[in-house]
């Protein structure tokens, strides 16, 4: 089944045409890459899933409905979470609060607790501590703490390395590989290898559109086709 489906789509930031006929499918329980340089609309292509920039032209179908021109509100509900590139937890909340605030059923909490400490144990010993006090791996660790409890059918996730010392972009790595068994997951990721370890298939975006897609585990950074639209 076709969890999302993203249709020759145009997104723009005021005069500027970011995604330009951008498409891409993932399917039920797909772990998917979006790779490419900086600045070819591959945040944007998460912006318009989530319709926080809506596409002036195409359409974003989520488990067979067009969520196009939904609230992103209402298209969360629908069971889509994002781990947004800069975090955006919410600084003076402690970790636990942070994780209480995510979890859409309280009913659900002491669970959901239970998952994220176990996910990142670092969090249990920092529950009490305000987030904006954490380091900035920690910081990362409650993002997708955040977006796992989220009880979401798909996950995106924004460039979750990004900033971080290599120990805990392995804690990362780990955390998401447990994700990615039991939820379908959209990565952004500059990493090229990581991004091919965690996922199954990729697309590879160049100035808003595709440009070239393939199995993660059939690719390597020596392939001619990434080497000229990966490297500087």
């Amino acid at each position: 089944m076709t969890m999302l489906s993203v249709e020759d789509v145009h997104t723009y930031y005021g005069e500027s045409h970011i995604l330009e006929g951008l498409n891409i499918e993932v399917e039920e329980g797909e772990n998917v890459a979006i790779i490419g340089r900086n600045g070819v609309g591959k945040t944007t292509t998460l912006r318009t899933i989530l319709q926080l920039t809506p596409p002036q032209q195409g359409t974003v179908r989520f488990q067979g409905e067009d969520v196009t021109g939904l609230t992103t509100h209402e298209v969360a509900q629908r069971g889509i979470g994002w781990v947004p590139e800069d975090r955006r937890i919410f600084s003076h909340l402690t970790v636990e609060e942070n994780i209480k605030i995510a979890t859409p059923d309280p009913e659900n909490v002491p669970d959901a607790l239970e998952l994220a400490y176990s996910t990142f144990p670092d969090l249990e010993r920092f529950h009490e501590k305000e987030a904006g006090d954490l380091s900035g791996g920690q910081q990362q660790m409650v993002a997708i703490a955040r977006g796992l409890v989220g009880d979401n059918d798909l996950l995106l996730v924004d460039e979750p390395s990004e900033g971080l010392a290599p120990q805990i972009v392995q804690k990362v790595v780990d955390a998401l590989e447990n994700i990615a068994a039991d939820t379908t997951l959209v990565l952004v990721e500059q990493n090229f290898p990581m991004a091919m370890d965690l996922t199954d298939r990729f697309y590879l975006v160049d100035h808003g559109q595709v440009v070239g897609s393939g199995n993660s585990d059939e690719v390597s950074a020596d392939d001619e086709l990434i080497r000229r639209y990966l490297s500087a």
